[in-house]
């Protein structure tokens, strides 16, 4: 099996870091340029006049698809050397979140195409508009919850204790991220019963840690890179 070289495990550190950056980038545009089409009462006509920003949110969260996946992609390879079994799970639940963040994604630009429909038909039956849009409404607002809260929460905590293991990155990060999944998750629960709502102050303080872990993380994956010691140690257990 082929083993890290100094060069690849340094490279392969700041891709991932880029990829963790450019994922919370594009998730905070998307999340703001996405506003007229699933707030508001008159979000049927809004979604239509505003087609082009929602577009562009929707372009947005395809990148936080692609560079989701991408932290899947780069770190699997490390996680699966200390843990096959937890690799695996990482990665599987990696991409869960990204195929929740995709349909929810397809939710939005169906409420694009349903107002365009609604504003070009003034004799149509609204109810039956607002019914199918607050359906899809509801499809955003749960894949929302369930792919960067929910599985989000997951696979975070699960490559964070590889890390704390195996001393890839300093423990003390390591912990915060422990920490931070700990909470995203419990707020994802907290949402799903009707404890507390999405995007409320107490859901953004919940998300804090796992923000400001993905932040220094980033930069320490593109500025320090992997331990090259915990590498070598992975390398010799093949």
């Amino acid at each position: 099996m082929m083993h890290f070289s100094e060069r690849r495990h340094r490279v392969d550190a700041v891709i991932t870091g880029v990829f963790f950056i450019a994922a919370a980038v594009t998730s905070i545009i998307a999340l703001k340029l996405y506003q007229p089409a699933i707030t508001g009462d008159d979000y049927l006509i809004q979604a239509s006049r505003h087609a082009q920003p929602v577009i562009m949110g929707a372009l947005h969260e395809l990148f936080l698809v692609v560079t989701a996946s991408g932290t899947g992609i780069m770190l699997y390879p490390y996680l699966r050397r200390y843990n096959e079994q937890m690799g695996l799970a990482y990665f599987c639940f990696r991409l869960l979140e990204a195929i929740l963040i995709l349909i929810g994604t397809l939710s939005v630009l169906a409420i694009v195409s349903l107002s365009k429909a609604y504003t070009a038909n003034p004799i149509a039956d609204v109810e039956i508009f607002k019914a199918v849009g607050s359906t899809l409404i509801a499809i955003h607002d749960w894949t929302f919850m369930l792919g960067p809260n929910f599985m989000l929460g997951i696979n975070t905590f699960i490559y964070s204790y590889v890390f704390f293991k195996s001393r890839l990155i300093p423990r003390a990060l390591s912990v915060i991220g422990i920490v931070g999944a700990i909470m995203i998750f419990i707020a994802a629960h907290l949402e799903m019963f009707g404890a507390m709502q999405q995007l409320s102050v107490g859901g953004v303080v919940m998300a804090i840690p796992i923000f400001i872990y993905e932040m220094s993380l980033a930069i320490w994956l593109i500025v320090k890179g992997f331990n090259k010691n915990a590498v070598a140690k992975l390398n010799n257990a093949d």
